[in-house]
């Protein structure tokens, strides 16, 4: 019977080893593909700026030009620094609280029945990219960023000066398997 539990074991973890292996290429095309869209629709809004503030007074926002100037702007920047994965985490706050005040201005109703009617807050535009911006928040960028690229080139040269001589290499990928 240990035998076979043990086998199941290795197999399971071989399964989560490989299944680990698509986390950065995944994370890198949930940020491609939905920030680029989010990309178009920000510049869409800053090109457009009277248009989408006029929508804004309609929906009864405070400083209707002023809200659309920065909801263009996070759209537009976020998405741009969130393609490339440079600063991630940060850039995904604005770009999630816009979606979140989309939900609360224009479509309050799917949030109030999200329990009863969860098909109406998934379909709603905000979704794709409020759970895209909620996903790279928690999980970061991945490997394929230049946040990843920094924070190797920053542990390289943190474990060099650190380091004296004998003393194993402390990297930043060391300290992130303990």
């Amino acid at each position: 019977m240990n035998k076979l539990i043990d086998s199941f074991r290795r197999g399971y973890e071989l399964l989560v080893r490989c299944a680990n292996l698509l986390q950065s290429p995944l994370l890198l095309a949930l940020r491609l593909y939905f920030f680029w869209q989010l990309f178009l629709t920000g510049q869409g809004k800053l090109t457009h700026l009277a248009k989408i503030s006029e929508y804004f007074a309609s929906l009864g926002l405070p400083f209707p030009a002023l809200n659309a100037f920065l909801a263009g702007s996070a759209e537009t920047f976020g998405s741009l620094l969130l393609m490339i994965g440079l600063a991630s985490r940060l850039a995904a706050i604005p770009v999630t609280v816009t979606m979140i005040v989309a939900y609360l201005a224009a479509d309050f109703e799917a949030v109030t029945k999200i329990f009863s009617d969860p098909d109406k807050f998934v379909q709603d535009a905000a979704f794709p990219f409020l759970m895209a911006a909620l996903i790279v928040l928690a999980f970061g960028p991945g490997r394929f960023s230049v946040d990843a690229l920094i924070g190797w080139k920053a542990g390289k040269h943190a474990s060099s000066r650190l380091r004296g001589p004998g003393s194993p290499r402390n990297t930043v990928s060391n300290f992130e398997s303990r």
